[in-house]
């Protein structure tokens, strides 16, 4: 089994996620008492947000550093917005990223959907780095028009779920952005946030809804057993 190395807490509520959900994903697999190796290198979230995700490339990079020296096999970053400087750490490792956008762009192409609507921290949303990676993959990417509306998908991912706290007038709020943004002409929903499905996921909707934190672990486990027969 090749052993991964996560960088959490961002926030910490996913990483414990990612952490439950990768061991499950191992033991289905191999059954009996196998779980996952791994190393979390756990960030202060509020490192982050006091410099700003544009400028925490190198808590980040560090982290990741502390990760390859731990002999970790491969790094996997416990958040969509994290991706921001994916490409730009995997030039200076040897190892590789496990990177959730490609993964999500896969599953999005099993399904034959050609666009779709992307729900995310602000910074994912607007930012090109996880649209232009879906691009890649042939997929298009829309995302709500109102910027209040940006701004309050984004004070909830903050102030709410990265805390832990489930509000039902939130989950509302995020089924009827979902709802509008398929009604606008997107063929599914991305879950482009790992704190989003603590509020909404595939059984909110009757339209295809892709959980990132899931995608991504599913490649994880994936990468972690290939050499194993």
């Amino acid at each position: 089994m090749k052993k991964i190395g996560f960088v959490g807490g961002i926030s910490w509520t996913s990483t414990l996620d990612y952490y439950k959900f990768f061991n499950q994903g191992i033991n289905k697999k191999l059954g009996g008492l196998n779980s996952a190796e791994c190393v979390i290198q756990s960030l202060n979230f509020h490192d982050v947000q006091d410099k700003g995700w544009t400028n925490s490339f190198d808590l980040i990079f560090d982290a990741c550093k502390n990760l390859v020296s731990s002999n970790v096999d491969a790094i996997v970053l416990c958040a969509n917005t994290a991706h921001l400087f994916a490409d730009q750490i995997q030039s200076k490792i040897d190892i590789p990223i496990i990177h959730i956008a490609s993964a999500t762009a896969k599953e999005i192409k099993t399904k034959g959907l050609k666009k779709v609507g992307l729900l995310g921290t602000k910074f994912t949303m607007e930012m090109d780095f996880y649209r232009d990676k879906l691009k890649a993959f042939g997929i298009e990417t829309s995302i709500p028009k109102k910027q209040k509306d940006i701004e309050t998908i984004q004070d909830i991912v903050k102030n709410e779920l990265g805390k832990g706290i489930i509000n039902e007038s939130s989950r509302n709020r995020f089924i009827d952005y979902a709802n509008e943004l398929y009604n606008n002409g997107a063929e599914g929903i991305v879950l482009g946030c790992t704190e989003i499905p603590m509020l909404i996921g595939q059984k909110d909707f009757d339209f295809p809804v892709f959980d990132t934190t899931k995608i991504h672990i599913d490649h994880i486990v994936d990468f972690a057993l290939e050499s194993i027969d």
